[in-house]
């Protein structure tokens, strides 16, 4: 039995869960003008990695997929910037953002992954 549809099913819904904690986040900011511009930025680039994810699953091409998982790694790395940007700043302190950028990591380590292993195949 192939588990690659499983995996990639629960890599979708892992992204979707991951999105909306995010948003959750979001609304917790403080309402400066700073945390308001910086939460926006995380909102979309976190929003993104799912909805690319998603989109990369229905790739019609073997080269639709890689561009694809490259515009969710590029969409992971920049959340886990936004992410650290946020602690870095004092917005939130850091065991405020450790859970969403713990699995922001870990997004990206999977994601880089599978992205190589697609340009290598």
């Amino acid at each position: 039995m192939n588990s690659a549809p499983y995996e990639s099913q629960k890599l979708q819904q892992r992204t979707k869960r991951f999105a909306v904690s995010l948003i959750r986040l979001f609304r917790s900011l403080p309402k400066t003008d700073e945390a308001k511009l910086i939460g926006r930025q995380l909102i979309r680039s976190a929003t993104s990695v799912a909805a690319n994810y998603r989109a990369a699953g229905r790739a019609r091409s073997r080269a639709e997929f890689i561009a694809k998982i490259g515009t969710v790694v590029e969409e992971i790395d920049e959340t886990v910037f936004w992410i650290e940007l946020l602690s870095e700043t004092a917005i939130l302190s850091p065991a405020e953002v450790s859970e969403a950028h713990q699995e922001a990591s870990e997004l990206l380590a999977i994601f880089a992954a599978s992205q190589r292993t697609a340009r290598r195949s």
